[in-house]
C-alpha cells in the first residue's frame, strides 16, 4: 500500500512539475494564437477553397494556422468549409493546419521537449498536408465526399464587423479567445499531464521495448511511426495535451519519428472517428480513419530521415532522469512564469468586463467548452425558449442537448 501510494505521489510531482515547467509557454502561446484569431483577415483565406490546387491547400493551411488548436473545434470548421462548398481534401488540410501549424503547440514543444521537436512538427505538419493534397483524391474519393456534404449552417444576419487591433473591443475579443481557449482545453490538458506524469514513472521501460521495437534499424523507425498514432487513438487525448504524453513516450524509448507520428495522432483519436462517422458517414470514416493513419506515420518517418540525415535528432536523456525538474526554483522559469500569470490576470480581466462593451462584435460562447465562436461561422446553433446558443462544433451541441430540460434551464444564453 505505501509503495503503491509512493508511486502515486511520484506521478502527481511529475506532472505537476512539467506543468509548471510550462506554464509560461502555455499562458503565451494561448494569448499570441487569440490575438491572431481575433485580428487576422481568416473570412479573406477561407474564400475560394473549391479545388485542392496548390493556391488553395496554402489558403486553407494558412487559415488553419491561424485558428484554434482544439481538434473537435478543427473537425466542426471543416465541416462547414466543406458544407459552404469547399473541396473536400482542402477541408480536410485545413483540419490538419489547425491542430499541428498552431503558434501554442510549437511553443510548448520548445519547451518541454526541446526546439528539434517543434522544428519537426510544422515540417512534417507541412510534409502531411502536402502528402495530402497530393493523394488525398486517392481515398477521400469525390464520389464519396459528395454524398457526405452537410446542408451550409445559417449564417447569423446580425453578426458584427471584426472590430480593429486598436480597439478596447478588439482586444477584449482576443482576451475571449484566450479564456475560452483555455476554458475548453482544461480536460486535456489535465489528462495529458497526469497521463505523462503516470507513464513516466508507473510504467516500466521494459513495457514500452517491448510494445515499441528498438534495435531494429529501419523497421524500428517503421514500427514506431505506425504505433505512434494508435497511442493517441486509444490515449482520447487530443490537440495540446499530447505534448506531456509525447516527453514522457520519447523519455521511455520510442523513436523520434514515433513521437512526431504520436503528436500528429490526435486526430484519429476514437472521439474524433466517431464523429467523423456522425459527419461524413462510416464508409467514408473509415477511409478517413485509414488514410490520416497512414499520411501521420509517413510523415512521421519521413521527418525522422529528414532530421537524422541533417544530425538534428537530439540526444535521449537515460531512462532513469526525470522527464521535468524535481524542485521549484528561483529561476527564468519562474520569473517567466510570474510575468505571464499577470499577463493573464489583464486578459481575464478583459473578458470578465466585456459585457460593458456596448457594440455587438458577433461572437458567442459555446455554453459547453467555452470556446469563443463567431456567430456568422458557428457550425451549430440552437434556439430555444430562453434564447440562441451557438456551439463550436455539433459535438458541443449534442453534448448540450443531452444534458435534459433540467440544466437548459439553468443555462442562460450564450452572449457576445
Amino acid at each position: 500500500m505505501l509503495t503503491v501510494l509512493s508511486d502515486l505521489g511520484s506521478s502527481l510531482h511529475e506532472s505537476f512539475f512539467m506543468f509548471w515547467d510550462t506554464l509560461w509557454a502555455l499562458l503565451g502561446g494561448f494569448a499570441l494564437s487569440g490575438a491572431v484569431q481575433a485580428f487576422a483577415p481568416r473570412r479573406l483565406l477561407r474564400t475560394k477553397l473549391g479545388d485542392h490546387r496548390p493556391g488553395a491547400i496554402a489558403r486553407a493551411s494558412a487559415a488553419g494556422a491561424l485558428s484554434s488548436s482544439c481538434s473537435y473545434a478543427a473537425s466542426a470548421m471543416a465541416k462547414s468549409l466543406f458544407a459552404n462548398g469547399a473541396d473536400f481534401v482542402t477541408s480536410m488540410v485545413f483540419m490538419f493546419a489547425s491542430t499541428n501549424l498552431v503558434i501554442e503547440l510549437g511553443v510548448v514543444l520548445v519547451v518541454l521537449m526541446g526546439w528539434q521537436f517543434a522544428v519537426a512538427e510544422y515540417a512534417g505538419g507541412i510534409i502531411m498536408i502536402g502528402l495530402l493534397a497530393l493523394l488525398g483524391g486517392l481515398f477521400l474519393t469525390a464520389r464519396l465526399a459528395s454524398k457526405a456534404r452537410p446542408v451550409p449552417a445559417q449564417a447569423d444576419e446580425n453578426a458584427g464587423r471584426k472590430p480593429g487591433i486598436r480597439t478596447r473591443a478588439g482586444w477584449t475579443s482576443a482576451a475571449t479567445y484566450t479564456v475560452s481557449d483555455l476554458t475548453m482545453l482544461r480536460r486535456e490538458l489535465l489528462i495529458g499531464f497526469l497521463g505523462a506524469g503516470m507513464l513516466a514513472v508507473l510504467v516500466p521501460v521494459s513495457f514500452w521495448r517491448v510494445f515499441f521495437l528498438s534495435g531494429h534499424g529501419a523497421l524500428t523507425s517503421i514500427e514506431n511511426a505506425v504505433a505512434g498514432p494508435f497511442i493517441a487513438m486509444i490515449s482520447f487525448v487530443c490537440s495540446i495535451g499530447n505534448v506531456p504524453l509525447a516527453a514522457a513516450l520519447w523519455h521511455d524509448g520510442i523513436s523520434f519519428g514515433g513521437v512526431i507520428s504520436f503528436l500528429f495522432g490526435d486526430l484519429v483519436a476514437l472521439p474524433l472517428v466517431l464523429i467523423y462517422r456522425k459527419y461524413y458517414g462510416g464508409r467514408l470514416a473509415l477511409r478517413m480513419l485509414a488514410g490520416f493513419w497512414a499520411l501521420m506515420a509517413a510523415a512521421g518517418l519521413v521527418t525522422e530521415l529528414a532530421f537524422s540525415v541533417a544530425g538534428l535528432i537530439p540526444a535521449r536523456a537515460p531512462a532513469s532522469a526525470p522527464v521535468a525538474p524535481e524542485h521549484l526554483s528561483w529561476n527564468y522559469t519562474t520569473v517567466l512564469n510570474l510575468t505571464f500569470l499577470v499577463i493573464f490576470a489583464v486578459l481575464y480581466y478583459l473578458h470578465r468586463t466585456r459585457d460593458r462593451l456596448r457594440s455587438d462584435t458577433g461572437h458567442a460562447i459555446d455554453p459547453v467548452c467555452g470556446m469563443q465562436v463567431e456567430r456568422s461561422a458557428a457550425p451549430a446553433q440552437m434556439r430555444t425558449e430562453s434564447g440562441t446558443y451557438w456551439f463550436c462544433s455539433e459535438h458541443c451541441l449534442d453534448k448540450f442537448a443531452s444534458l435534459g430540460s433540467l440544466q437548459s434551464r439553468s443555462r442562460s444564453p450564450a452572449r457576445a
